[in-house]
């Protein structure tokens, strides 16, 4: 849910440091997933390599359209994912007070 109370679904990716280890999923509830992530109470890949920092997010209105979105960007080359935070994030802060308040 978007804070405006939107129903929706995010695609996203975190990161451990900048420029090594990143993760893409997709979540109806970014809050949740990132403290998820951010606290690793989740076994996998993001706890294994200290994903913890939500580096990129984007909103979609509905779950097939940010499962479709995660699959694309999983697929692409990793210079590609780094390119896509850096655009928007280039310091590769934590961005969610950005996108939930």
């Amino acid at each position: 849910m978007r804070p405006d109370g939107t129903t929706g679904f995010w695609v996203y990716i975190v990161a451990n440091r900048r420029n090594d280890a990143v993760y893409t999923g997709h979540t109806d509830n970014l809050g949740r997933r990132a403290h998820e992530h951010a606290h690793g109470l989740l076994p996998g890949f993001t706890r294994d390599h200290g994903c913890k920092t939500l580096v990129w997010a984007e909103w979609h209105e509905t779950r097939e359209s940010a499962f479709r979105r995660e699959r694309a960007i999983k697929e692409w080359r990793r210079s590609w994912k780094l390119r896509l935070i850096e655009e928007c994030n280039p310091t590769w802060r934590d961005m969610l007070a950005d996108y939930v308040t």
